[in-house]
């Protein structure tokens, strides 16, 4: 009796460590990646975050923001291993600098320009209220440092409205900051990224026009490895995962094609 108990208790204790190397080979294996993320990007961001945690045991650290600040923090050197803009313009820049890893550049998501409100009713479906008139106040992202900020202004100007409209406009440092704008009710109406209001390809109330895609330029969405993480295995994951199907069919939902 006391034989068996004393060779379980030596089972036990072999395989506990067992355990223990395996874990400890886990996290001396497991890196973290440091992501700067277009605001438009946050939701999705968020899920694929939590993906890539548990399918590669790697973590992301994520931090949002208007891309145009991104690209002058990295030329800093702000400690950012991957870059996924909301443009295509600051990481074929970046490209030409040499501050990407080679090769690493490839389009990850083509973003949809939506004009919204918080409130039903006052959006109408052809985006007539841009003409009517009938608010104070309009939200737009800076379109210096936000993709989703020159696309609204192009398409202002494209309806003829923009020079009108100037005196209402309320800007936002990045799409994040703007959509925060029009949620509060501290502006009637804004121009937002689609994947902001919609989930599982559902807007989530109010109302809205999605800008007809020829009344701007593209917005194509591109991702970089940046040449400090030339060497961190996590950084090259978060790449797989994001050109995976998985990944695209998620990117779709929240209101983006996918190349």
């Amino acid at each position: 009796m006391l034989q068996a108990a004393s060779r379980t208790r030596r089972i036990v204790a072999t395989w506990l460590t067992v355990i223990g190397s395996i874990t400890a080979c886990a996290a001396a294996s497991a890196e973290q990646v440091h992501i700067a993320v277009a605001a438009n990007f946050t939701a999705p961001a968020k899920v694929l975050a939590a993906m890539f945690e548990k399918t590669t045991g790697h973590t992301a650290r994520l931090t949002f923001g208007a891309t145009g600040a991104f690209y002058t923090q990295i030329r800093h050197g702000a400690p950012f291993d991957v870059l996924l803009a909301a443009d295509d313009e600051r990481p074929a820049l970046l490209e030409k600098e040499g501050a990407i890893v080679p090769g690493s550049r490839f389009t990850y998501a083509v973003g949809q320009l939506a004009l919204w409100s918080a409130r039903p009713g006052v959006v109408d479906p052809q985006g007539a209220v841009l003409k009517i008139g009938q608010f104070h106040k309009l939200a737009i992202a800076n379109p210096k440092l936000a993709p989703y900020g020159a696309a609204a202004v192009e398409a202002m100007n494209q309806l003829g409205v923009y020079a009108a409209l100037q005196p209402r406009l309320v800007t936002g440092e990045s799409i994040g900051q703007t959509y925060h704008f029009v949620a509060s009710g501290n502006a009637e109406l804004g121009f937002v990224a689609l994947s902001q209001i919609q989930d599982a390809g559902v807007i989530r109330g109010g109302s809205w026009w999605i800008v007809p895609a020829r009344l701007h330029a593209p917005i194509v969405q591109d991702a970089v490895i940046l040449q400090r993480a030339q060497a961190n295995p996590a950084a090259q994951s978060w790449m797989d995962l994001l050109r995976s199907p998985k990944a695209k069919a998620l990117i779709r939902d929240h209101g983006y094609a996918v190349p």
